[in-house]
């Protein structure tokens, strides 16, 4: 019977699930009038947090962009095409690394002492460890998103720029700056782009 039910629904969550996770959730481009909440946010970062990273490092950090003022900072950072979504947007969430992520390792794996002192004499490995652990956490983080009725819009912008204007005094990393508003139904002008299939993307050996 086991081996039946795998054959038939080789996912373990319901279509209903896998589309609003997947199949049919798009890029935002335009904005519901509703408000997303600090609750919101708290919620999906309080079930994201347990997705896997090296070691349990957990460098994501955000900063949640909400007032007009660091709104208008953020919009100079941006490139043309944008600026305009930025604004618009009800919260605009910057992402970013900590590199100094080492000095959490006593609290996040206590189960290894020492863990603090292996990474603090060797800065780039903090970074570069830190920037794919958070990658990953990113993808955890829109998933998430979803998951909570909400739309995301991810996009680039100039982290230089980002980090000397939010970030200078704790050292953070920019790597990805995310729209996310309330679901609006279809609010984009052009159909689904095709995707590569398993055999296009994948090989078994």
């Amino acid at each position: 019977m086991t081996q039946a039910l795998e054959a038939t629904a080789p996912l373990a969550i319901d279509d209903a699930t896998a589309d609003r996770l997947f199949r049919t959730a798009r890029t935002v481009t335009t904005f519901a009038e509703s408000e997303v909440t600090d609750e919101q946010l708290t919620a999906v970062y309080d079930l994201i947090k347990w997705g896997p990273t090296m070691m349990n490092t957990s460098p994501l950090r955000m900063l949640v962009v909400r007032t007009p003022e660091a709104r208008q900072r953020l919009v100079g950072h941006m490139p043309e095409n944008n600026q305009e979504r930025v604004s618009k947007a009800p919260v605009t969430l910057v992402l970013a690394y900590d590199t100094d992520f080492h000095e959490r390792l006593d609290v996040l794996i206590p189960h290894m002492p020492g863990a603090r002192e292996m990474f603090a004499g060797d800065a780039e490995m903090r970074a570069g460890a830190a920037r794919t652990s958070a990658l990953l956490q990113a993808g955890y983080l829109l998933v998430g998103l979803r998951a909570a009725g909400l739309a995301v819009g991810p996009m680039n912008g100039d982290y230089a720029g980002i980090d000397a204007e939010f970030f200078a005094e704790n050292g953070w990393k920019g790597f990805l700056v995310v729209n996310v508003s309330a679901a609006d139904g279809a609010d984009t002008t052009r159909p689904r782009a095709p995707r590569l299939s398993f055999d296009d993307a994948a090989r078994v050996v």
